[in-house]
């Protein structure tokens, strides 16, 4: 899960002169984004989403062959000379998953992972799987601690020593609700911590994307000189996929990538590699040999 902060945000903003509170129906929006699964390769439910929101602010919504979804706000007025700028703005919708690889005798599944998993959290989750008639309930186990050699205690686990127990019979129930290939995530849902913070999987990136589009909102009516493509793309969790064929459709003069990032005010992030990044101190901002100094500058 990823925590983020809306409440210090609101209160920073407001120093700055901004008063940006939480609008209602956009904190609506990130919650059913939150709420849908949208495994990397398999995000046709999200991007209907997506799509709903955006077409009440976009002059053109339109998905591509890849299935990124590319909302389009333009000049009212075409400025004169040249060609218009494009900029675009990307976040990602899909989310790491699991995919079934095999369904043995006594009805448990094995799965392959979709993504970077970390082992050692996706432990004793809960899952839903995606099965062919709806979503299936399931979580991952492994043999019992009390039963694990002092060997098997000292080493991460891999795929193939945890299962997805469903509570089928046998192979022949399971059968009936999955097969190979039906994908599954970690149980989504939204909960709020303290102090206005909260977390959920899958906020990588679907916080970006809606950046993304709340940005597309925050243009509409608005006089612009540019053409701005806001796009959600597919399949990053497994190659950055659909950011790559997305810019190869729009051919933008400027891309500006969403994305989270890692905050070092928690225990056992070292600031000396990543930086100095404080949860609720507003975001962060790249440079490095792939950002463009002057679009630096002008996001700073």
């Amino acid at each position: 899960s990823i925590v983020i902060d809306f409440a210090r945000a609101r209160r920073r903003k407001r120093r700055n002169s901004l008063d940006y509170p939480m609008h209602d129906a956009s904190h609506a929006f990130l919650k059913r984004l939150l709420e849908t699964p949208s495994p990397s390769g398999f995000e046709r439910g999200i991007q209907t989403v997506v799509r709903e929101w955006a077409t009440p602010f976009a002059d053109e919504v339109r998905t591509d062959r890849h299935g990124n979804v590319i909302a389009v706000a333009r000049p009212k007025k075409q400025p004169a000379g040249g060609e218009v700028q494009r900029i675009m703005l990307a976040g990602h919708c899909d989310q790491i998953a699991l995919m079934i690889q095999h369904v043995d005798t006594d009805g448990f599944l094995y799965v392959q992972p979709m993504g970077g998993w970390d082992m050692q959290i996706l432990l004793g989750q809960y899952l839903t799987i995606l099965g062919r008639d709806g979503p299936i309930t399931g979580v991952i186990s492994r043999k019992a601690t009390h039963l694990l050699t002092n060997e098997e205690r000292a080493k991460v686990p891999l795929f193939t020593d945890v299962w997805v127990d469903i509570g089928a019979k046998n192979r022949e129930e399971a059968e009936k609700l999955v097969r190979p290939g039906d994908v599954a995530t970690i149980t989504l849902g939204v909960r709020e911590l303290r102090n206005g913070l909260i977390a959920s999987p899958g906020l990588d990136d679907k916080v970006g994307l809606w950046v993304a589009m709340e940005t597309l909102r925050l243009l509409h009516d608005q006089q612009l000189q540019v053409e701005v493509y806001a796009v959600s793309t597919v399949q990053e969790e497994v190659g950055l996929r659909g950011a790559a064929t997305s810019a190869y459709g729009i051919h933008p003069h400027v891309g500006i990538a969403i994305d989270v990032c890692h905050a070092t005010d928690t225990p056992g992030n070292e600031k000396k590699q990543l930086g100095e990044v404080n949860l609720g101190d507003g975001p962060v901002i790249f440079r490095g040999p792939n950002i463009s100094p002057r679009v630096f500058d002008k996001l700073e």
